[in-house]
């Protein structure tokens, strides 16, 4: 009998927040057809999931135009390597996840290949350059958006669409209760503790980790019996973290691996902008977020970028529940300030924590990966369905950051694009 070959997906994911959900999607898809073939760029955890990694991505997860200048001949070779991948190999369908600019290209590269293209993790169209829908349009077969309101900016200019929810909304779960986390790293669960979440890059550990040391140092002169504890990132080696920690006369817990219940352990938490933000809100856990750039790319963003914040729970809850310390107002003052209020100012922490609780409702319940799979396995098969959302609830979606539900679904049609 003739061999069949295999169903295969590329995958590019170059950063760990994409490499983790990459192989979180991987998983899913392999419940539903065992004898899938992943190929392509990415990290640790796709290649734990099975998929088969062509190009390491740690070296090019930089953030910023001068990190990306100052790598972009590694960046493009990287694209170079993707591009005869999929050349060479052909395969049933491409899954571009984040990475926003190179997956852009690859993305292109993919449809004159004639491959299809499934996009996880739309651009922030909403922060800046709505324009880059359209260009999107052209090079895309689908985009697969994590928050209820990016929807409407496609359907807008008919670009297909899905809202599969938040990724993070599965995957935030504690391994313990907060009881048996404290005694788990042992820690004092009658004093407070204050947790630092400098980032999961190299670049944001060097510009925030001293910042926040110093913010914990100032903190500690005003409660000495304070209790700091760090989450090591998987993509951050020790010795970078040594480089900042062992001078520094406070001492910090360092924890691997455990994000999530050291977070639900903290009382408040110092973070750099990302994802994080999103899962300490996940938790409920009072913070204050600090970010630097590197000058030019501050600049840039200034100028660009028409959100008035940059915090995920801020975004999504349309108001600023949650402070932001950005560049210049980025001061181990400014943290320890917002930290020290936090732990003493019982109504303020409460009434953040409320904020947070809520931003948690507006993502619902879960499921992303398993919307995912199941949107990738209908480009598979040539099934796929492209909601359809009532014009009037356009407005909805974009002012309540609400799902509007589909009123039906239709066979995708040929865009002659």
């Amino acid at each position: 009998m003739p061999q069949h070959k295999p169903l295969t997906i590329a995958f590019s994911a170059g950063e760990p927040s994409g490499d983790q959900h990459a192989a979180n999607l991987f998983i899913e898809m392999k419940k539903s057809r065992p004898e899938l073939k992943g190929i392509g760029m990415g990290g640790a955890k796709m290649a734990e999931a099975g998929i088969d990694i062509r190009y390491d991505s740690a070296s090019i997860a930089v953030i910023g135009v001068v990190e990306v200048i100052k790598h972009y001949p590694e960046i493009r070779r990287a694209l170079t390597l993707m591009q005869q991948l999929l050349a060479a190999e052909k395969p049933d369908l491409l899954v571009c996840v984040d990475y926003k600019e190179f997956n852009f290209k690859l993305a292109r590269f993919a449809k004159q290949q004639g491959i299809k293209v499934l996009f996880y993790v739309s651009p922030q169209v909403w922060a800046w350059r709505a324009g880059r829908v359209k260009q999107y349009g052209k090079v895309i077969d689908m985009m697969a958006v994590i928050f209820p309101f990016e929807t409407a900016y496609y359907e807008a200019e008919n670009v297909p669409v899905r809202y599969v929810g938040h990724p993070s909304v599965d995957k935030v779960h504690p391994q313990y209760s907060k009881a048996e986390a404290l005694a788990h790293f042992k820690l004092d669960g009658r004093l407070p503790v204050v947790g630092l979440l400098p980032g999961s890059r190299v670049n944001e550990i060097k510009r925030m980790l001293p910042v926040m040391l110093a913010a914990a140092g100032q903190l500690q002169t005003r409660l000495p019996n304070l209790q700091f504890i760090l989450p090591q990132a998987g993509s951050i080696d020790d010795s970078l973290l040594e480089t900042y920690l062992q001078p520094s006369p406070v001492k910090i817990t360092v924890i691997k691996n455990q994000a999530y219940d050291v977070m639900q352990c903290c009382d408040a938490v110092m973070t750099a902008s990302g994802t994080a933000t999103l899962e300490i809100a996940l938790l409920t856990v009072p913070m204050a977020i600090g970010y630097k750039l590197a000058p030019i790319t501050y600049w840039l963003g200034r100028w660009l970028v028409k959100t008035p914040f940059i915090g995920l729970p801020n975004i999504i809850a349309d108001k600023r529940i949650v402070k932001e310390f950005i560049q210049h107002e980025a001061t181990a003052e400014n943290l320890a300030a917002e930290v020290l209020r936090i732990l003493t100012d019982k109504a303020y922490a409460d009434e953040m924590r409320e904020n947070l609780h809520q931003v948690k409702q507006k993502l619902g319940q879960g499921g992303a990966s398993k919307a995912m799979a199941g949107l990738a396995l209908e480009m598979l098969s040539c099934t796929y369905s492209v909601p359809l959302f009532e014009k009037e609830g356009l407005g909805e979606i974009l002012l309540d950051k609400s799902p509007s539900a589909p009123s039906q679904a239709l066979p995708l049609f040929q865009r002659g694009k």
